[in-house]
């Protein structure tokens, strides 16, 4: 696993008190697992808007909201009360992607392209 940010990282970008001292270091070892998957190409050193994106991360993981557990075998759900009903189905590999996490993805979208590359002729 590559370290991307550190609990002082995050603490300077969003305050001493963006959790509580006992779920800084789990939350910034989440977020930096959460950056490595992502094969981020190698920096030295890490830019800013990657620090950002971690710290944003990290909160996230902080309030739970990052690896959470996932339900599975359920592709259907239906709530009916009298004569009203409402069914939703999901796929089982569905997930939600939180706020901080999609406010991450976007800081990082120019590193992690689409896929193309671009082709020069000399």
């Amino acid at each position: 696993m590559t370290t991307y940010i550190t609990v002082a990282d995050v603490d300077a970008l969003l305050g001493a008190t963006w959790t509580t001292e006992e779920k800084k270091p789990r939350a910034v070892l989440m977020a930096n697992t959460w950056l490595t998957n992502l094969h981020l190409p190698e920096f030295d050193p890490v830019p800013e808007d990657v620090i950002q994106a971690g710290a944003e991360v990290a909160r996230e993981a902080a309030a739970g909201n990052l690896y959470g557990a996932k339900e599975t075998g359920v592709t259907a759900k239906s709530v009916s009360a009298g004569s009203v009903s409402s069914s939703k189905s999901f796929s089982e590999s569905s997930s939600t992607i939180s706020a901080g996490e999609s406010f991450a993805l976007a800081l990082l979208a120019h590193y992690l392209g689409s896929g193309q590359v671009k082709v020069v002729r000399c």
